[in-house]
This record gives C-alpha cells, structure tokens and sequence, in this order.
C-alpha cells in the first residue's frame, strides 16, 4: 500500500538556494496564530461542540470542493450525500469508498494538499487513500472522532484559530454567537458577517415575503434602509467586522431616490423587471459602501460568479453545492461611482476579490494602489491555488506594495481545512519573498518583517480587529 507523506519542503521554491532562504522565513511564521475573517463554518459547530458524526460529513459532504470534482468524475452526489445531514452508517461509509477509490481525481489540485495535510496532521493517516484502503482510513477517522481531542473546541484550540467570522443571513437571530461571546471558556473570538445580498437581489422568487425576515417597517423604501441600517448595528453589537457581497457583476451606479423608491415599490408589488432589479441592486451596493461609512463595517465584495450555474442540481441538492462558475469581470469602471464618493473616505475599507486572474494586474491593484479605502483581497475559489496565489504574488506587489493586500482568506465550509489552507498560504508567500531575496530585491529582514505582517497583521488592520 501506498505510504501518504507531506514533504517538510512542499511548495517552497525548487532551487536548493532560494528554497533555503524560504524555510528560514517559514520557519518563523507557521506556528503563529491563524486569523480567518471570512469563512463559512457553522457557529453552533462550536457552540454545542458534539463530536463529528463520520469522515464523510466532516471531508466530504460539505466541501463543494471536493464534490465537484468527483462529480465531474462521474459520481452522482446524491451517492455522496450532498445537501443532506449525516448519512446513516452504511451510505456514509458507501460514499468515502467512493472518494478513496477516486482520489487519483485530485492530483494537481489544491484539495490534494489540503486533504494530505488533514489527513496527516489531524488524524495521523500514515496510508494513501485507494480502494484498498478505504474502509480501514474510515475506521482510524471515526475511532479519532468519538474522543475529546477532536471534538470541534478541541480542534479549535488545536488549530490555534485566534479570530474566525461565519457567514450569516441579516434576519438571523445569532443566538448561536450571543452564546459564544458570552462563553469565556472559548479564546478564540468567533464573529458573524453581515451577508445581505439575498435581501438587495429584488427580482428573486419570492422576494417581498423575503424582505419582511428583515423585521422592522419594510413597507416603503425608507423603511427598508433603516431595517438594513438596523440589522447591521446587531451584527455589530454582537462582534461583526465585515459585511459581505457576492453579486453577478460590480456595478454601483446609485438611483435618484425617487427612482429607488419606484422600484422598491414595484418590487413589492412583485411587477418589478429583470433591469429594475439589476438598477436597484447596483444602487444598493453603492448604498451599502455608505453604510460601511457610517458604521464601519469592512465592505468584501466577490463579483463575477453565476451562481448554481447547473437548475436540475440546485432543484435536488439546493445551493453552494459545487456549480457556481466563473463570468468575466469588469471593475474599474463599475467601482467608479462608488470610489468617487468613498473611496477617500477614513472609515471605508473595500476589500475586493476575483476569480478573473486579469483582474488583478489590469484593474484590483491599480485601483488599491491609489484609493487609501481599497484593498486587493487573497485568491479564492477557483483562483485559491498554488499558481495563481504565485500570479497574484506578483500583480499585486509591483503595481501596489505588499500593504494594499488583504491577507490569506480562508473561504471554507471544511473545518479541518483551514489550518491546511493557511499552511499552503505561509509556504507560497514565503517562497515569492526569499526570491525577492535571493534577486537581492529585498534584504531578509524586510522579507521577514513583511511575512508577518501578511499572516499576523495585516488581516488585523484590514478588518479592523
């Protein structure tokens, strides 16, 4: 059987000069605290801090990243249990043989890594996943689950996590989070993010019953702010940083308020049109950039994804389930209204991410390179991968400098992934730095000082902790 080793080196430079430079600088910065300001970790996972039920729903089940993969494979995911809780034993089980005798399907992708660092560093999997091997790694997992050491604070304090946000919808009640601030056995300061957009998408099905979840007098457009406004300062009563945007393009163009109003009024009235909509969205990103003013909220905002790009899976395993795909993207021009009436402003911190690799160079860094509010956010989804965390490396820093980047976001739902994640993070930027190094751009202090600032301060001062 296959032996599943991590390599000490792995992802540090290959020439035997640069990679030396790159493990010193390693070295000083892999033990240091992770800090994940946007992520998709369940809060009651920590709060009630029952034991993993199986391998499959802690790897598996909900991490679209691997889904994707074997159903592009060919494996249907209702065999992998995707959009259901824990599976009885058997189909649990039955799916894990399914991704163990398909493991070849994740070579050469970041999933790879991160799963071998898991499996290795977690659980102690000294084997490769196969079919052979199967159903003796469920056992060693599942054996590990039941004890107290891999129940999620253990793992918490384990992964050493000093910050982490959840991604939350504005009606949520976040009793979950009262519960942890308020719980002083936890050091690790766990927040909600303000995630808005089903409530600004208002030519959605359903949406005028889904704007009263909001509370509050929703029945005119002023109203309707003032929820917003509302709902923002209970996130932030309750420890949020950031509120969250992920919509189809990044336009910002703001409505005459009379015209806002109309479309609003429309909108609950259910007669409201596809450019209605697209008008009204566009005017409410712009809107939500002043709030962040007012409030001081972090503004994220990932565009450029067709979300549930495939029906007949969203109808059977419901959203995020591995089909949303990338669109090209357009800033410069779409930020505009927004930049020029906020992007000077002191308490506005725009973090902007993509996964159009272009987008970087042509429009992120030039614009965090003038706009003190603008930040050019870490590769994510497609884009958070060895190659193009190394493209990133170098379109950011020659055009903005290393203090315009936002620091390593994790984005996952697979808790034992993170550590994993923000491992390869340290390794990819130590390597871009002791090449500037050994091209004597940058003296091995500086190289140094700017690591930690990438893993320890810099996610502190962009998001504000």
């Amino acid at each position: 059987m296959a032996a599943l080793t991590v390599h000490p080196d792995r992802l540090l430079p290959a020439d035997p000069g640069v990679r030396s430079i790159a493990r010193r600088l390693y070295q000083e910065v892999r033990d240091l605290p992770i800090i994940s300001p946007h992520g998709h970790v369940d809060p009651r996972l920590i709060l009630d801090d029952t034991p993993f039920v199986d391998p499959t729903s802690l790897f598996i089940q909900p991490d679209h990243y691997v889904t994707r993969l074997l159903h592009a494979g060919g494996i249907p995911l209702t065999d992998l249990g995707v959009g259901e809780g824990p599976l009885p034993e058997t189909r649990a089980r039955e799916a894990w043989r399914l991704f163990c005798a398909n493991w070849p399907l994740l070579r050469g992708t970041p999933v790879r890594y991160w799963f071998e660092s898991s499996l290795t560093e977690v659980f102690g999997v000294t084997e490769r996943p196969s079919a052979t091997t199967a159903d003796a790694l469920y056992d060693q997992i599942a054996e590990q689950l039941v004890r107290d050491s891999h129940r999620p604070r253990a793992l918490l304090s384990r992964f050493d996590i000093a910050f982490l946000a959840t991604t939350d919808d504005p009606a949520d009640d976040l009793a979950a989070h009262r519960a942890l601030r308020d719980d002083e056995s936890i050091p690790t300061r766990i927040a909600p993010t303000f995630r808005p957009d089903r409530y600004l998408e208002v030519g959605r099905p359903g949406w005028p019953a889904i704007v009263k979840e909001l509370g509050g007098d929703v029945g005119d457009y002023a109203g309707y702010l003032a929820a917003l406004e509302e709902r923002r300062r209970y996130f932030i009563s309750l420890g949020a940083v950031s509120a969250d945007h992920g919509h189809f393009d990044a336009g910002t163009e703001p409505l005459e308020t009379r015209e806002a109003e109309r479309i609003y009024s429309s909108a609950l009235a259910g007669t409201v049109t596809p450019r209605e909509a697209v008008a009204f969205r566009r005017h409410m990103t712009f809107e939500m950039a002043r709030m962040s003013c007012d409030d001081g909220l972090v503004m994220t905002l990932h565009p450029g994804i067709w979300r549930n790009h495939h029906p007949a899976t969203l109808a059977a395993h419901g959203p995020d389930t591995g089909h949303d795909i990338p669109v090209a993207l357009e800033l410069t021009a779409a930020l505009r209204p927004l930049l020029e009436r906020f992007g000077t402003h002191p308490n506005l911190h725009l973090v902007l991410f993509t996964v159009d690799p272009d987008v970087y160079s042509r429009e992120i860094a030039p614009l965090a390179g003038f706009y003190p509010a603008v930040y050019a956010g870490a590769p994510w989804w497609f884009l958070d991968n060895p190659s193009e965390i190394r493209h990133y490396q170098h379109a950011v820093t020659e055009i903005a400098g290393f203090s315009r980047m936002s620091g390593f976001i994790d984005d996952t739902r697979a808790f034992c992934s993170i550590p994993a994640r923000h491992d390869m993070s340290r390794r990819l930027d130590a390597g871009f730095l002791a090449t500037l190094v050994a091209e004597h751009r940058l003296d091995e202090d500086e190289a140094l000082d700017t690591l930690t600032a990438l893993v320890a301060t810099q996610p502190r001062e962009v998001f504000k902790l």
